[in-house]
């Protein structure tokens, strides 16, 4: 039975620990983000009164936590030492792995990141596929090296991108099938030798944390569209009104619709429902995005519907 190490947190944090049990390989430890994020008091105090997902998740399960200020410390190091695993799975996380660390397995350090790579290498690919209009994304289990998300594969699954997806809804997605690969990964490396798959340098790309969320309405509606669906649940799409108030766009109750006004030019208000906050705005495809608006500052969110009323007119030419 191999013995798992299993670093991270959020959901792919949880799904790696359910594959890993689902496999009925060893936890034999788990370092978690609040562990490094809080001091040890700080950390007590949350999880005795306002326990985390994470926390709830490792303890349902009696799984043995390891306590650390860094996974390049000496005292993960110590921890490593002693537990002797055969693999350390990684789910998540800010540092990079020195060579120190991601040494110390029999087997070795594997790193699940979602998207194929070598393309969408970064820190958010959920966003990025879908702000580019890709149709195929999915989850990755490569090996760690000494840089982000470049060393040779074990396990590649492919996830299909739906027209209607958000950051959030190809997360959940892609977390549940990263459970299924790495099961199924614990599984062979238990029976037999896998070969890994070096990562083909000259179709690589990387992306950094999201950004460009301000909608540009000379663009496509699609392309607007992408961006107010890619941004859930991190963040708003927004764009300005002319009075240069900033307005967020809202993932839930957005759509795209065909132009049947009687305006042409891109950035034209097309219409405007100051009650369910619904503003269209012709693209610059002769197509409509039909927006679900807010007030960019949460502060004056209460009088979005005064604002849309009095100043959203049908008819004008949005900024852009």
């Amino acid at each position: 039975m191999l013995k798992i190490v299993i670093i991270g947190y959020g959901e792919m944090f949880t799904n790696l620990i359910a594959g890993t049990l689902d496999s009925n390989c060893e936890i034999v430890g788990v370092l978690r983000r609040e562990t490094i994020k809080y001091h040890p008091i700080i950390r007590k105090f949350k999880d005795t009164f306002m326990p985390s997902v994470d926390y709830n998740y490792i303890k349902s399960y009696k799984i043995p936590e390891i306590y650390a200020q860094s996974v390049n410390s000496k005292q993960f190091k110590k921890e490593l030492l002693k537990l002797n695993p055969d693999i350390i799975l990684v789910g998540s996380w800010g540092e990079k792995i020195s060579k120190e660390i991601y040494d110390i397995p029999k087997i070795a350090t594997i790193n699940a990141h979602p998207s194929l790579l070598p393309k969408y290498r970064g820190p958010n690919p959920y966003y990025w596929v879908i702000k580019n209009q890709e149709q195929m994304t999915g989850v990755s289990f490569h090996l760690v090296d000494g840089d982000y998300d470049t060393g040779a594969i074990l396990a590649q699954e492919e996830i299909k991108i739906y027209p209607s997806d958000t950051g959030k809804s190809l997360k959940e997605r892609t977390v549940l099938v990263a459970r299924g690969v790495v099961c199924e990964l614990l599984k062979d490396l238990s029976e037999d030798i896998i070969i890994p798959l070096t990562q083909a340098e000259e179709k690589s790309t990387y992306y950094s944390h999201p950004s460009g969320l301000e909608l540009d309405f000379k663009s496509t509606a699609e392309e607007n569209y992408a961006t107010v669906r890619a941004a859930y649940p991190w963040s708003e799409a927004y764009f300005y009104n002319n009075d240069n108030t900033c307005l967020a766009v809202l993932a839930q109750g957005s759509e795209i619709t065909e132009n049947n006004s009687e305006y042409t030019e891109a950035g034209t208000i097309v219409s405007c429902d100051w009650e369910t906050k619904v503003v269209g705005v012709l693209c610059g495809n002769n197509k409509i995005l039909r927006m679900r608006i807010e007030h960019y500052k949460r502060y004056d969110r209460p009088f979005t519907k005064y604002y849309l009323k009095n100043e959203i007119h049908v008819g004008y030419k949005i900024y852009c």
